[in-house]
Parts: structure tokens; C-alpha cells; sequence
């Protein structure tokens, strides 16, 4: 099973070394000549840019809005709690090309032209209900007490979220940011409708292979693929070792 998951990435990671123009068998290589030509072109690095600066600004701005939803719902437990966390899961269920022709309408009737800044609200609104949850499901009646015993030796409120909340959920946030950034590392749809001339690292792919086969693209995926699993396993490790500390 795991092997047939596995066939497609196996298959393009081999294939991005091939030193020939059609990846298809038998084999021919290997060669770096299509790793050499896609750091030479300056339309994929450009994409490649575009597509980290919107994962960080995103990931960044879900993580903070969900840290705050979730500790103030956590703390001070409004009436409708409910409703509001209701509200904040919601855009999990809510299609990507409705969020993306959403926004792209509200745009239009503001006046305001696509671009990288619309792609990140998009991501945000995507990304803030995963942000929201995970932080939220660090929170615990132990660090509630901790927080307590904090202001009862006098620490003011910007103290203990300072010294003591933030860093007893930094594996949390950790994790929050590096979920966001890896949805929005490689989204497509929302980065498709809302930008024109800047565009995200996988709609230039889609740019690039709607005419054709290019080998590029398999070593373009490749570095996507690898970049993102580097990223999950740093974040684990981090994320682990921060835990064991905490312990």
C-alpha cells in the first residue's frame, strides 16, 4: 500500500535526473543539467520567492490570530464559546475555489487588483482553523494554574503570557506554523485566482506543463517535495525535544 502511495514522488524524483527531454523509461543519466536550468530561470525562482514569502506571512498571522482565539476562549470562556469556535473550524468545510472566488469578488467590488497580498488573506483564512485547533488543544488545566500562580506572585498579565503561556505553548505554535506553512506551501487554487503577474511556485508549474512535458517541473517538484518533508522533520524533532524539556 505505503508503496503505491510512494510510486508517484519515487518516480519523480527519479525522473529529474534523467538527461533526456521526455520522462519516460528506460532511463538515462543521471544528470543535474534540469536542476542547473531551473536555477537558472529566473520565472521559477521568482515563483519560488513568492510562494516562502506568502507561506511565512501567512503561517505567521494564522498562528498568532489562533493563539489568540484559543486563549481567549480557553481563559475567559465567553457565552458563546461555542459559537465562536464554531465559527473559527468553519472554513475547514468551505471548498478552496469558493474561498478563492470569494475573495476574488470582494476584491473587485473594493477596487482592489489581484495580487500576493490577496493570496495571503486567502491562506490565512484557510490556515487559522488548524492554527486555532492545535493551539488549542495544547491548552491545559496544569498550565491554566501555572498562569494563576504567576499573577498571585505578582506578575502582571503581559508577564505570564510573556514567561509563562508563551513558552509552554511553543510546540504547539511551532507545530501550528509549520502545519500552515506546509498547506500553503503547495495550495493552488486560491494562489491561482487571486494573483496575475506574481505568481506562487505551483501556479508557475501549472504554467509551465500546460503546454507540455518539462523536465524542469520534475526537479522542481522535487525540491517542493523535499523542502517540505525537511521542513515537517525539523519541526518534529523541535517540537519533540521542546516537549521532553517541558516535561
Amino acid at each position: 500500500m505505503y508503496a503505491f502511495i510512494s510510486l508517484p514522488v519515487v518516480a519523480l524524483m527519479l525522473f529529474s535526473f534523467q538527461d533526456g527531454l521526455v520522462p519516460v523509461p528506460p532511463f538515462h543519466g543521471p544528470t543535474l543539467r534540469w536542476y542547473a536550468e531551473l536555477f537558472a530561470d529566473d520565472r521559477m525562482m521568482a515563483a519560488l520567492r513568492n510562494s516562502v514569502w506568502v507561506g511565512l506571512t501567512s503561517s505567521a498571522i494564522a498562528t498568532v490570530l489562533g493563539f489568540l482565539a484559543a486563549y481567549g476562549l480557553a481563559r475567559y470562556r465567553p457565552l458563546a464559546a461555542g459559537a465562536i469556535r464554531g465559527v473559527l473550524i468553519a472554513p475547514i468545510a468551505v471548498s478552496y475555489l469558493v474561498i478563492g472566488l470569494g475573495l476574488s469578488i470582494v476584491a473587485n467590488e473594493l477596487g482592489v487588483g489581484r495580487s500576493l497580498t490577496l493570496v495571503v488573506i486567502g491562506h490565512v483564512v484557510i490556515n487559522l482553523p488548524l492554527a486555532f485547533a492545535v493551539v488549542l488543544s495544547q491548552m491545559s488545566p496544569a498550565q491554566e494554574r501555572l498562569e494563576k500562580a504567576a499573577r498571585d506572585l505578582g506578575a502582571s498579565e503581559v508577564r505570564v503570557l510573556a514567561l509563562v503561556t508563551v513558552p509552554v505553548l511553543l510546540p504547539g505554535l511551532l507545530a501550528a506554523f509549520a502545519l500552515s506553512f506546509t498547506l500553503s506551501w503547495d495550495e493552488f487554487v486560491i494562489a491561482f485566482l487571486l494573483t496575475r503577474f506574481d505568481v506562487t511556485l505551483p501556479v508557475e508549474i501549472w504554467s509551465s506543463i500546460r503546454t507540455g512535458l518539462d523536465p524542469e517541473t520534475n526537479a522542481v517538484g522535487t525540491l517542493v517535495f523535499l523542502l517540505s518533508v525537511g521542513l515537517l522533520a525539523i519541526t518534529l524533532a523541535v517540537v519533540s525535544r521542546l516537549s521532553r524539556r517541558r516535561v
